[in-house]
Formats: structure tokens, sequence, C-alpha cells
């Protein structure tokens, strides 16, 4: 895959996944209201595959990504694992040089190659994030990948506020790219599983 954004955060997804499978945190609570873990999980691979079926030839999921289950045939690492690969494998069809790729998202329904890729990644490290808060591990968006996704939040959040992200939370003296980038897109940077979700 020649975008790296995108390769560094499945893998952080699939990371995290199975780190939280293995601890037996499927069922904690996360910054996603009402979610568990196990749910922003397959929320998370459900909207790869989503990605996939537009810009490769993957196939849609087989349940809704925004009403996710709590429990899937086959596990949330199986799962997630096959999301990660058909996500994969779509985008090493595309073009890097091509003028756009096509998005899963109706108000932004095209952006350049590299940004589109970027947004796919925007979706799976935030969702890693998620999880990784929510279960006591390192968090998985470093600044670097944060500043490489920063320009695809900007591109798509805001005709999604109110359906995938909430209200941007005001920036605070200290922030770094990370912090910056998730208040942009509704999260509190510093949530923690004892903290009202947002």
């Amino acid at each position: 895959m020649s975008f790296a954004v995108l390769s560094t955060a499945l893998d952080a997804l699939r990371r995290v996944t199975t780190v939280a499978a293995e601890a037996g945190r499927l069922d904690d609570p996360t910054p996603c209201t009402s979610w568990t873990v196990s749910q922003v999980l397959f929320h998370a691979a459900g909207d790869q595959h989503a990605w996939a079926s537009v810009v490769g030839t993957g196939s849609l999921p087989s349940y809704d990504p925004f009403n996710p289950p709590r429990e899937l045939d086959g596990g949330v690492e199986s799962t997630v694992a096959k999301a990660v690969e058909a996500a994969t494998a779509a985008w090493a069809g595309v073009d890097p040089a091509a003028e756009s790729v096509a998005t899963p998202l109706p108000p932004v329904p095209a952006l350049a190659p590299s940004l589109a890729a970027a947004a796919c990644a925007l979706d799976a490290a935030v969702h890693a994030w998620d999880v990784a808060v929510a279960t006591g591990q390192p968090t998985p968006l470093t600044v670097a990948l944060a500043e490489g996704l920063m320009p695809a939040a900007r591109a798509t959040a805001e005709p999604l506020r109110g359906f995938a992200y909430a209200a941007a939370l005001p920036a605070q003296d200290g922030d770094d790219a990370a912090a910056a980038l998730l208040r942009y897109l509704g999260r509190d940077p510093n949530w923690t599983p004892d903290r009202p979700r947002s």
C-alpha cells in the first residue's frame, strides 16, 4: 500500500483490537456514546468495508456500522482483521496520481487520492484511540499521525457534525497535534472511563 498514513492507522486498529480482546475488555465503556469497546470495533470494521467497497471491489458489511452489535460470529479480532485485509487490498489498487477517488461519505463524494486515504485512515485511527483509552493502552494517535490526518479531518468533518462527529471542542493551551485533532472531532483528549462520555 502506497498510502503510509492509512497503513499506520490500520495497523493501530488491528493492534488495539488484539490487546483489548486478549485482556477481556470488550464490554468496557468508550468515548463513543453508548458503545462498548466491541461495538466501536465492529463499527470501525464496518467503516473499512464501506471504504473498500467504494474504492475497490470489497463488499459492504453484513450489519449496520452505525448500530453495531456487541457480538458477531467469528468475534471481534477476526472481523477487524478481515476489514483491514479488505481495506489494504482495495487501496492497493488506487492510483495515487488519479484525479480523485470516490468516498462512502455522502456529503463528500470524492477527494484527491491522498486526502481520501487520509480520511479512511482518520476513521481507523480515531477509533483505535477510542479503544486504547477505554482499555488502558498507550495511545496510537501520535503527533506525526495526527498531523497527517488533520487535512482529512478539515476536509470531511464539518458536513458530518451531529452524525459522525460531535461539535468541536475549544482548543487548549499546550495541545499537541493529537489533542488538537481530537478536540476538532469533538473528543476530549483527556477522556478516561470514569469520566462522563462526550
